[in-house]
């Protein structure tokens, strides 16, 4: 499955409350469950002594799903293609490498 498969598949389960901007609820959304993911990282460390075991693998493995089903849905609200995001990133994160720009901050380097 490419990401644009997984984007239009992603698109038959989405049902959104009524707002203006269609693109609020999964950018909401995709902050939600990234903090999820987040806070399940946090316990492994405060519960588990920073031991990945597979049960807390399993679970991190659905909450990156939703991660990446609010980011296919962001995408598409935004007129994107999942898969030019994808190749686009690639690209930039590539440019960066070769020119050693990796490390540092802003956006344009």
């Amino acid at each position: 499955m490419n990401f644009d498969e997984y984007q239009k598949l992603a698109k038959t389960t989405a049902v959104y409350p009524k707002i203006r901007d269609s693109f609020v609820y999964p950018t909401l959304g995709l902050v939600g469950e990234a903090g999820e993911v987040a806070e399940k990282i946090k316990k492994i460390y405060r519960d588990n002594n920073g031991v990945l075991d597979e049960e807390r693998r399993r679970v991190l493995k659905k909450e990156l799903g939703d991660v990446l089903w609010y980011l296919s849905q962001l995408s598409g609200e935004l007129g994107l293609s999942f898969d030019d995001v994808a190749q686009s990133n690639i690209e930039k994160l590539l440019s960066r490498q070769e020119r050693g720009a990796i490390h540092g901050d802003g956006d344009n380097r």
